[in-house]
């Protein structure tokens, strides 16, 4: 089997300590598991929104010379073409623990697709409230999908870390990842119109899933377990924790050697 974890890291972020520190431990991943890995440091793909139709703020897109670096992961996509059987996106915020077993052996071959469901988390009471009020913004006008709403929102994946088989490549259709996000069916979220002013590629993934009705994989939290939002008596069961709020984290992350002690390294 031929395995990927495909990685962004950006701009301010190619500086920061606590996305090379996480960085890293997933080099030493790939190394004891036999995966490839590849860091992604400069925008390829360049997905601009339209300037006549966007509500996203300039700030969000020009600083970035006019694209939305939100959207590049995607460019994992297109390593398929390359032999891969497998490929994992993982956010660069991500820190995967030295003994933490091999991801790709927990998604079967029966499914396209594997993530972690936000809601399933041990999260707080707090954040409990955030996903309810994020689901109603960004999936409640989407309704020829069906979200399973329960008591703390929709059902929707946190994309900061997927796992896929080469069988997702049957619904890009022939596309490149440039053509995948340029479809007519994603300009709103490109151009973050309405409630989706502030999304990143979140949305726009979790509705490519549910659309095509993919055969997805709800996984264990333990592979994406969010810092801050699950519960600090369940960090230490977690595989990778995911540093997602860093502008929120003390010296906003920055003091790596405090953050590893709290979660246990």
């Amino acid at each position: 089997m031929k395995r990927l974890i495909y990685q962004v890291c950006l701009g301010e972020a190619k500086n920061s300590k606590l996305y090379s520190t996480c960085i890293d431990s997933v080099t030493d991943y790939c190394k004891k598991h036999d995966i490839d890995q590849f860091v992604q440091r400069e925008p390829h793909l360049k997905i601009q929104p339209d300037l006549f139709a966007t509500n996203r703020s300039e700030e969000s897109y020009k600083k970035h010379g006019g694209f939305l670096p939100i959207f590049e992961k995607e460019n994992a996509l297109d390593c398929f073409a390359k032999g891969y059987d497998q490929i994992a996106i993982i956010d660069a915020d991500i820190y995967i623990r030295a003994d933490a077993p091999n991801i790709f052996d927990d998604l079967e071959d029966e499914y396209d697709i594997g993530a972690v469901v936000e809601r399933t988390m041990p999260i707080s009471g707090q954040y409990a409230m955030k996903i309810k009020n994020y689901s109603h913004m960004q999936y409640n006008k989407l309704t020829d999908v069906q979200w399973d709403w329960r008591d703390w929102g929709a059902h929707f994946y946190n994309m900061g870390m997927i796992v896929m088989n080469k069988s997702i490549v049957e619904y890009l259709k022939g596309q490149t990842a440039r053509q995948f996000l340029n479809r007519p069916q994603f300009k709103d979220f490109i151009d973050g119109v309405g409630n989706w002013k502030w999304s990143t590629d979140q949305t726009l993934l979790n509705y490519w899933v549910k659309k095509e009705k993919m055969k997805a994989k709800d996984m264990s939290w333990k592979w994406n377990a969010l810092y801050s939002a699950v519960k600090d008596e369940s960090i230490p069961e977690a595989h990778f924790i995911h540093f997602f709020l860093k502008d929120k984290l003390p010296s906003a992350g920055e003091n790596v050697e405090a953050l590893m002690d709290k979660i246990g390294v």
